[in-house]
């Protein structure tokens, strides 16, 4: 019997989740790496619980490398949508700079129907290079140019089932209908950002939602990057309170605070200090893991108390309605990533989602004595 998909919970004031990578590295208190098809079957696992914990929001981040497994976000995530009720699935990201924009609308559009409403596209210029020479042939100089083009055809697509569209780079659209069409009346499309101001003015721009990644560095670097947007918003036209803001960090919870440190620390430093070969970055010592996790740090390794007063303390600083960790930065046991999410979805939710409710509730005036 066919099973009728339910509708999507309603959002909450404040929406957490998870985005992962699909990192497939060894482990390092065991130096033994999982095969991809048992990596692929515990993320699924690892989804389906946070559904199941009533985390809002699972993003898979698109990469071309042998550490991760997650080359087509879409196909991850329409598996994903059969096991799961209510969580919202997203990319993150979709290097959109490498893929056909029509390509990408068509597989999100198909994960909209298999899960009744709930996909969602994360755009970015992408933090590796690795998927140019497979599908473009280099780095364009004008890559730019060509991320805004396909952006704008991206979202040209959703207004209209027949399109005529002519760009630089790609073959023209003359009066084509692009299917299937999703559930939803547009697939929401967000734009992830780095450290590039004018990523950000672009989202405002084009009155997007942002997804600001914090991976390093104190938060309050970071609000030069929120006014950008804001401001570049307000000046398009846009209402930025209308705006979502997200911030997506790295992290890890356990039951205390010590034992998340002991865990996460040596896959943190493995993965970390690899990229840091790659990109010239000084190694990762103990000392400067354990300040990013302090309360102006940028990692949320700790407790569910210490995560749930570290995103309030970010929420001061930004005004975000979303929230996503990155709960596998290098390869942890399967089971301990199952409770990192448990965590965040029965203990840090709750807490932050009530908080950020008191916070942004409406003024009542005070009631006169007759």
């Amino acid at each position: 019997m066919t099973q009728t998909p339910l509708p999507p919970a309603a959002p909450s004031p404040f929406q957490l989740g998870i985005y992962s990578f699909g990192e497939r590295t060894a482990d390092a208190a065991t130096g033994l790496t999982v095969s991809p098809q048992q990596r692929v079957r515990d993320l699924l696992e690892e989804i389906e619980l946070a559904d199941q914990v009533g985390l809002d929001v699972y993003g898979v981040g698109e990469h071309h490398r042998p550490d991760f497994v997650i080359s087509n976000p879409a196909m991850v995530l329409a598996a994903a949508a059969s096991r799961t009720r209510n969580i919202r699935l997203t990319s993150a990201v979709t290097v959109l700079g490498t893929e056909d924009p029509v390509r990408v609308y068509q597989a999100f559009s198909t994960l909209d129907l298999i899960s009744g409403g709930r996909a969602e596209i994360m755009a970015g210029r992408g933090s590796f290079i690795e998927s140019f020479p497979l599908f473009i042939g280099g780095h364009p100089q004008d890559y730019d140019e060509l991320f805004s083009e396909k952006l704008d055809l991206l979202l040209k697509l959703q207004e209209s089932e027949h399109l005529s569209w002519k760009g630089r780079y790609r073959a023209p659209l003359n009066d084509v209908g692009v299917y299937p069409r999703p559930v939803q009346p547009s697939i929401p499309v967000w734009l992830g950002v780095g450290g590039t101001p004018a990523s950000a003015q672009r989202a405002g721009e084009m009155g997007l939602p942002m997804a600001l990644a914090i991976i390093g560095g104190m938060p309050e670097r970071f609000q030069p990057f929120v006014r950008v947007y804001r401001d570049a918003a307000r000046a398009a036209g846009h209402d930025p309170a209308l705006l979502p803001l997200g911030i997506n960090s790295h992290g890890y919870l356990a039951r205390t605070s010590q034992q998340a440190a002991d865990e996460a620390y040596p896959a943190h430093a493995a993965v970390m200090n690899k990229l840091g070969r790659e990109r010239g970055w000084p190694p990762l010592t103990r000392a400067h893991f354990e300040g990013d996790r302090s309360l102006r740090g940028a990692s949320f390794v700790g407790d569910p108390q210490q995560v749930s007063e570290k995103i309030l303390f970010q929420h001061e600083l930004f005004g975000h309605q979303r929230f996503l960790l990155q709960t596998s930065v290098g390869t942890l046991p399967h089971a301990q990533i199952m409770k990192s999410i448990e965590l965040l979805g029965t203990e840090v939710a709750p807490v932050v989602r009530a908080e950020v409710a008191r916070r942004t509730a409406p003024a009542t005036a005070p009631v006169g004595v007759g």
